[in-house]
């Protein structure tokens, strides 16, 4: 058997294919198998969610992570609907006016779908009473119990200025009001006195007169202060007598809703409090429609609504809830989840109430759950140290943003908060996981885990469930079903995605377009049914519209401006093979590797290293195969060699360890003189051991270089070395495949370094023998033998120079 026939990877191993399994059999066509009802494949993370659902503890809060496209959205959406169906239908919450402080609006509680009754009730309430109060106080009664009130005051008062007329009379003097004030006038001989009689009048006699004005004014002002006093007593009878008209009118409709909501406290003493305040200000109902002039440059007090405190603001309301709240927000931002303050501008001036507090989803899940987009709470700078506080607190605050951060603190409301108890399920792809966990108190807040896998494995049940899927995507979207060949191509499709053949996608959102592209071209096609070759359509448009990038690589390739070869055999040179990912599309690309060896002691240098051009990963592969030389051919005297290993053309740096094989092949070559056959390709890693280890990305490192060989044209000698652990990951195109069975091109595995580099050089690579070296003929025996001259020569040199150096030259007297 040939080295070639020995490594060389059967052609049914590289490709799983449902003609090969007949793993489709149960079926014709999608149509004959039921829309599917769940997941699949995702078995881990439903028993996550199962147990983080059931944990009513708080902190227990969860977090969805993996890749996009694996459906963990739909997932999430669809389990809590259904669990949220089951949970009990939370309580409305309304705010109320604050009569203690109107700054700090009361919430309160009530069975769901009472809370709008409430707020109806109070509104009726107000409206009956804005039209009640008025006609009380036009009543007959009132006015007689009015009438009676002034009539007394008034002829206590009359009493009062008969009394001091007749005591200004006794001393000669009349009393006459004028606006504004009372005169005292003297008289004489039953006459006023004039100002001029007055002048001409003695000395004592305008004393007397002065005297007894005094007695009689300072008389007067005590009446008066007295008059005033019964006035006042007659307005507080009257304001007494206004409050139990209106306590009569309002008093038995607030005893109605006392006795309807008797179950609550907060409104028994609320509406306590608006029967007083009603008492108190019966003024503005009696008034309520009559035109008031208003300054337009001063703050309306209550927003100009003198009802205003009295309405009720219904901020949850469950009414139509079925169930447990389960709210699902896709327009995340600080307002929408927690609520805000708004405020309304009038006449330069900014005002507020109660009435204008508006919740969030989290207030409207309250008692359920809030599914959130972890990458919309990160990018807000304001969301995610909200929702800590109030997963801390357990309490929810509405506080519009920035509030805690000015310098001057501004008048606003501050409501009452509000008793939480939700599920908080952010969603999001593991970097994001990552990012939180710097959050010292995210994992005190975010207790469980679910992980979604972008892969399941390739068996009968999932495979059904996959046809399941594929159904319920027709069927949904009204498109044309699929045929057996239609669906075998698409869930071939599926393994290729995950990357290997016992595996299947989990990568959902894929499938999906898949599924939705091919159906349209069976459409515009005419086609009953869509089938495989209107999937390969599919799949073949969706590449093109992708490898712009890929073409462009492969025409400098064939031009020979990036140059490989693919025939003969070199010195120190290899084709290497690594994979380019874009946005939407990775692909493979050939790339050339070249070892150069020298006498020296410098050990092997990463070109790409010394320019700063390689990633950690690359440069722990070329140290890797740095271990490995040492310990294959340096056990007993030193490595005396310098090597520089280089991707040639490479200008954009290169990372990952899957080329340190080809390296080291190149490097073995460079230092046994053997050539390496240019048409092999090569992938793999190696540890220090010399053994192959596995690497990603085979399906496309090997289809590139047939990609590249067939455009060259296919010798039959071309090939691909890779890892023995990826032959199950292979999933190629079937034009390779068909070039294998023709034996056009050849894909071989290997185990070891000693494998590879026979298939690379036809060459044995050698044993160790007893003597210690290897064995005759090997390319290892030629690396031992060129690092033992290197070692002499290295030898030879110091020798040399330590001559030189204990050389101590004759001293000769110049006499």
């Amino acid at each position: 058997m040939s080295i070639e026939e020995k490594y060389r990877i059967p052609v049914e191993k590289l490709r799983w294919s449902y003609l090969h399994t007949g793993e489709l059999n149960f079926c014709e066509s999608s149509r004959d198998v039921p829309p599917l009802q769940g997941i699949i494949g995702q078995d881990r993370a439903v028993k996550s969610m199962n147990f983080g659902l059931g944990m009513a503890v708080p902190g227990y809060n969860i977090f969805v992570s993996g890749p996009p496209g694996t459906g963990k959205s739909t997932y999430v959406q669809t389990i809590v609907s259904r669990l949220a169906e089951k949970g009990n239908t939370p309580d409305d919450w309304c705010y109320i006016y604050n009569f203690a402080d109107r700054d700090k609006p009361i919430a309160v509680s009530l069975p769901a779908g009472q809370g709008k009754i409430f707020r109806n009730d109070m509104t009726e309430f107000i409206e009956d009473m804005r039209s009640l109060i008025p006609k009380t106080f036009e009543s007959s009664d009132y006015d007689q119990q009015k009438g009676t009130i002034i009539q007394v005051v008034q002829e206590k008062v009359d009493a009062v200025f008969r009394s001091i007329e007749q005591e200004a009379l006794k001393a000669g003097f009349v009393v006459r009001q004028a606006p504004g004030r009372v005169a005292l006038i003297p008289i004489r001989d039953g006459k006023q006195l004039s100002p001029e009689e007055y002048k001409a009048l003695s000395a004592d006699e305008r004393k007397i007169i002065d005297e007894n004005t005094y007695k009689l004014e300072k008389r007067l002002d005590e009446i008066i202060r007295g008059s005033r006093a019964l006035e006042k007593e007659a307005d507080k009878q009257l304001k007494e007598l206004d409050r139990q008209i209106t306590r009569f009118a309002t008093e038995p409709a607030i005893a109605r809703l006392k006795e309807k909501y008797a179950y609550s406290e907060k409104i028994q003493d609320y509406l306590d409090k608006v029967l007083t305040d009603i008492t108190e200000n019966n003024l503005i109902f009696r008034l309520a429609d009559a035109p008031q002039a208003q300054n337009p440059f001063q703050l309306p007090e209550n927003d100009g609504d003198p009802f205003i405190k009295y309405k009720v603001n219904l901020f949850v309301n469950n009414e139509n809830n079925k169930g447990a709240p389960a709210i699902i927000e896709p327009f995340t931002n600080y307002y929408n989840i927690f609520g805000k303050i708004e405020y309304k501008n009038q006449f330069m001036f900014t005002t507020t109430d109660f009435t204008m507090v508006k919740g969030g989803a989290i207030h409207q899940a309250n008692g359920g759950y809030l599914v959130l987009q972890a990458k919309d709470v990160l990018f807000d700078p304001f969301m995610w140290d909200a929702l800590k506080k109030v997963l801390k607190h357990q309490q929810a605050l509405i506080e519009n943003i920035g509030e805690q951060y000015r310098y001057v603190p501004t008048l606003t409301l501050k409501p009452e908060t509000i008793p939480l108890n939700v599920k908080i399920i952010l969603i999001g792809s593991p970097i994001f996981y990552k990012v939180l966990t710097y959050d010292e108190d995210f994992r005190k807040l975010f207790k469980v885990k679910v992980d979604f896998d972008i892969s399941m494995d390739r068996n009968e049940e999932n495979i059904r469930k996959y046809v399941s899927f594929i159904s319920s995507i027709c069927e949904e979207s009204a498109i044309l079903h699929f045929d057996r060949s239609g669906l075998g191509k698409v869930i071939e499709y599926g393994s290729r995605l995950a990357g290997n053949q016992t595996k299947l996608s989990t990568q959902f959102n894929e499938i999906t377009e898949i599924v939705h592209e091919s159906s349209a071209i069976a459409k515009f096609e005419g086609a009953p049914i869509v089938s495989d070759m209107h999937v390969k359509q599919a799949l073949a448009d969706r590449k093109y519209r992708a490898n712009m990038i890929e073409e462009k690589f492969q025409e400098m390739l064939l031009k020979d401006k990036i140059m490989i070869d693919v025939q003969d055999s070199v010195i120190g040179q290899v084709n290497g093979l690594s994979v380019i990912q874009t946005e939407e599309y990775a692909f493979g690309h050939p790339t050339r590797i070249t070892a150069r060896t020298y006498i020296g002691s410098n050990g092997v240098t990463n070109i790409e290293r010394e320019t700063k051009m390689s990633g950690s990963s690359h440069s722990k592969g070329v140290l890797t195969l740095a271990g490995f030389l040492g310990g294959q051919f340096a056990q007993e005297k030193p490595l005396a060699v310098s090597a520089q290993l280089t991707f040639e053309q490479n200008y954009g740096g290169v990372d990952g360890d899957s080329a340190s094989s080809a390296e080291l092949y190149a490097l073995l070559s460079s230092l046994a003189d053997v050539p390496l056959k240019q048409n092999f390709a090569v992938t793999g890693s190696i540890n220090q051991k010399g053994e192959i280890q596995p690497i990603g990305g085979a399906t496309e490192k090997i289809e590139s270089f047939f990609d590249l060989c067939e455009a060259k044209g296919l010798s039959g000698e071309q090939g691909v070395i890779i890892p023995e652990q990826n032959v199950d990951d292979l999933m190629l195109k079937e034009e390779l495949i068909a070039a294998v069975k023709e034996a056009k091109f050849h894909i071989y595995s290997v185990k070891t370094v000693s494998e590879g580099i026979e298939l690379l050089t036809g060459l044995n690579c050698g044993k160790r023998e007893p003597d210690g070296n290897f064995t005759e003929g090997s390319v290892f025996r030629k690396v031992q033998e060129k690092l033992e001259r290197y070692n002499k020569s290295i030898e030879a040199a110091q020798n040399a120079n330590d001559l030189l150096n204990n050389y101590s030259g004759d001293e000769y007297d110049s006499e």
